[in-house]
């Protein structure tokens, strides 16, 4: 029990991060952290879009970050490191980002998902999930879900950690809009499962590319 406490502590205390990461370093194109524990030290390594902006002149703001969290997580000896996201479109949270802008922005809910996975499985996914649910059509209507799916996506047992998910809030002029987006990145390995590629439906194949993201 002591063991599952801990890995739930754990858990907890690194989700509590992310959020405040994700807040902290929004401009810089936060997509996640990776928290691992040694007997000397804590190491946080963020991934975002833009590193300059979290580094800073001659390393002020990284410095002053990590005094930050320090204080309001109480980790003793943080050692933050910055790395760049290399594929924007195989990063969950940013995905699920540029969706919830461009549905604030008014683009079609349907168009916007399938240009999306369509995007996410043509960078290598082995698998992919979007997930919109809320008030998706014109004022007055009742929210629904919509939902994409393709390729090879576990969602029970222990396999499921192989897969990527990142959840955000879209708060267009009709009502909020959550959304879901989950991605099995490309060369995962499952265990007694080799994962094939998948050929795109027609309607998924013919949908156009939405813009690329703005470099933050």
């Amino acid at each position: 029990m002591v063991v599952e406490r801990k890995f739930i502590d754990d858990l907890i205390i690194k989700q509590r991060i992310s959020k405040y990461l994700e807040k902290e370093l929004s401009r810089a194109g936060f997509s996640r952290v990776e928290i691992q524990k040694t007997p000397v030290i804590t190491r946080i390594t963020t991934y975002v879009t833009n590193p300059g902006r979290v580094i800073g002149r001659g390393g002020e703001t990284i410095d002053s970050l990590t005094d930050s969290m320090k204080k309001k997580f109480k980790i003793e000896n943080p050692q933050i490191s910055v790395a760049e996201v290399k594929n924007q479109r195989l990063e969950p949270r940013l995905v699920a980002r540029y969706i919830a802008n461009s549905l604030e922005r008014g683009m079609n809910a349907r168009r916007l998902l399938h240009s999306m996975i369509k995007e996410i499985m043509n960078n290598g996914a082995l698998g992919a999930e979007i997930v919109a649910t809320g008030k998706l059509a014109a004022k007055g209507a009742r929210a629904k879900q919509m939902k994409v799916r393709l390729g090879y996506l576990p969602k029970a047992g222990n396999v499921t950690k192989l897969v990527d998910e990142a959840k955000v809030a879209s708060y267009p002029k009709y009502g909020a809009i959550g959304i879901q987006v989950r991605i099995v990145q490309p060369g995962t390995v499952f265990p007694h499962r080799k994962v094939k590629a998948v050929e795109l439906p027609k309607s998924i194949a013919a949908a156009s590319d939405a813009p690329r993201p703005r470099t933050q």
